[in-house]
């Protein structure tokens, strides 16, 4: 680490030499998510070269941010430590930062199922989601869907296959028991519903969401609990 030092006495200056470098910080998004083998971190990240991914791994792994260990089922995983673990507010506030300034998708911008999830775990409201009904929603973007239950403050956000079994068999415990209320399918422009720039009905009518199952209504649940407030964001006009 000593030759990306800064040369100043300083906590952000460390947390920088430790998890500002090119890629660390979504490997470390990713690894929030759950514990990811090399080749799972890979297909998550698909533009981040093999050389770049093992060296952002081991720096990691040198700063006491992830560690390396056997998992049943799985062979060798990452995983955060406890250390790394504290970066997860961290990590949210500055998804919550982001999210204001992020406009619309580029061609080759790609969503993936653990940025997505996060993306969810950064836009839920807790308070919110204490004073309304318990909910299971199931969120269909491309190939990647997601289960997912609020009860109350609590929220749980399975990764599913396309039949409706968990992807990491691990998850098979925490998946809520029953069928989804709710089944909808969306694009990028989900966006716009969780910033508020739009309804749930209008969201439904310009086809930046469609109801698969279930009742319609949900919909407004759903953008009450998964909210980000846009009105902080910059002008990004030229």
């Amino acid at each position: 680490m000593g030759s990306r030092s800064y040369g100043q006495y300083c906590g952000v200056t460390t947390a920088v030499e430790l998890i500002g470098e090119r890629w660390a910080l979504l490997i470390v998004r990713d690894l929030l998510v759950g514990p990811r083998r090399y080749t799972d971190l890979k297909q998550g990240l698909p533009r981040i070269p093999t050389n770049i991914l093992s060296t952002r791994l081991k720096e990691l792994q040198e700063g006491g941010v992830v560690r390396r260990v056997p998992l049943l089922h799985c062979g060798l995983v990452y995983e955060l430590t406890e250390y790394g673990r504290m970066l997860e507010p961290i990590v949210l506030a500055l998804g919550r930062w982001g999210f204001a300034a992020m406009g619309e998708p580029g061609e080759d911008d790609v969503v993936t199922a653990d940025s997505l999830t996060m993306a969810l775990r950064t836009a839920f409201q807790p308070e919110v989601a204490a004073e309304l009904p318990a909910a299971a929603y199931e969120l269909h973007l491309g190939d990647i869907v997601l289960g997912v239950h609020v009860d109350g403050a609590d929220l749980r956000i399975v990764q599913l296959a396309p039949s409706g079994r968990p992807v990491d068999p691990r998850d098979a415990a925490r998946r809520p028991v029953g069928e989804p209320e709710l089944v909808f399918a969306a694009g990028p422009g989900i966006r716009r519903l969780i910033s508020g720039e739009l309804t749930p009905g209008a969201a439904i009518d310009q086809d930046v969401i469609a109801v698969v199952y279930g009742d319609a209504t949900l919909l407004d649940r759903f953008a009450a609990t998964f909210h980000i407030d846009e009105s902080a964001a910059p002008s990004l006009a030229a």
